[in-house]
Order: structure tokens, then C-alpha cells, then sequence
């Protein structure tokens, strides 16, 4: 039986366990980040006047900084707190990364820029983690998580990031 670096074998956990953890958070902020852009947006466009553009930048973005601020819980040990302390963290993660994002969507001024906007469109892209984090967190109450990466994966990546 192999071992996909992805998804991994149940009981098994991946074979790349952080870099599994990096794609699932990314890839959901990501997608989360690109779904608020377009739900945002006039209920009355038309599929062709939605700004693809605009959600496909700022989702890229939104990875980007995702990445980033994982690298930074990895690097300061804020690993394992359970399932809701884990919520927390991923919550606070996307809020920021949705923020970050819809600043580097255009040139950045504090004075012009559409807080009003950006800051719906980052709550909106939480309200859809904490949808997400509270579905993965499945029936075995040992094991929950927020992760939809295989229990065994998330684990490892806990104990890795714990030493």
C-alpha cells in the first residue's frame, strides 16, 4: 500500500505531513477568499461581469499570506491547542489573509482605501472557514479537528511542530 503525499493512508498520517498541512490550509484560504469575492459582489451581475480577476488575485494573495502565517505557527510551537483553539487560529488566519489580500488587490492607500469593503469581504471568508472547520470536525471527539486532511496526518503535524 503507498502513502500519497497528500491525502495519506488512513492510520499511516502522510508522508509529507507539513507539506499536506501548508496545501490544506492555503488551498481552503484560497478558495475561501475567491467565493467571499464573488458573493460579495452585485447579486444582479451577470456571470460574465463577476470580477474573476479580481478573485483569482486576491485568493492567490490570500494563499500567500496563509503560507506565511503557517510557517509562523510551525515556528513559535501554536500547534495542537485542541479543536476550538485550533478554530481560533485558523479563523484569526484567514481574517488576516483576506485583509492582507484585498489590500494587495491595488495600490494600497490607508486614507482611500475601502475598509468597509474589505473588511465584509474578510468576514465573509471567515464565516466560510469556520462553516468548513466546524463540518471536518467529524463524529470521534479524540480525533476532532479542523483540518480535512486524514486524523492521523493532523497529528503529525502537531507532534512535528511540537519539537
Amino acid at each position: 500500500m503507498t502513502t500519497t503525499a497528500i491525502q495519506g493512508v488512513p492510520g499511516q498520517g502522510a508522508r509529507f505531513p507539513k507539506l499536506s498541512d501548508l496545501v490544506e490550509r492555503a488551498g481552503w484560504t484560497a478558495g475561501q477568499q475567491f467565493l467571499a469575492v464573488l458573493l460579495t459582489t452585485s447579486a444582479a451581475s451577470s456571470v460574465v461581469s463577476l470580477p474573476w480577476k479580481l478573485a483569482l488575485a486576491t485568493s492567490a494573495g490570500a494563499a500567500i499570506v496563509s503560507v506565511l502565517t503557517t510557517f509562523v505557527l510551525y515556528l513559535t510551537k501554536q500547534t495542537g491547542h485542541g479543536f476550538w483553539g485550533d478554530l481560533g487560529y485558523r479563523l484569526a488566519k484567514t481574517f488576516l489573509a483576506s485583509l492582507v489580500a484585498s489590500m494587495g488587490a491595488g495600490a494600497f492607500n490607508v486614507l482611500t482605501f475601502h475598509w468597509g469593503s474589505a473588511l465584509d469581504l474578510a468576514l465573509v471568508a471567515t464565516l466560510s472557514a469556520l462553516g468548513k472547520g466546524l463540518l471536518a470536525r467529524g463524529p470521534d471527539r479524540e480525533s476532532a479537528n479542523p483540518s480535512t486532511l486524514p486524523a492521523a496526518a493532523y497529528q503529525q503535524v502537531v507532534q512535528l511542530s511540537a519539537h
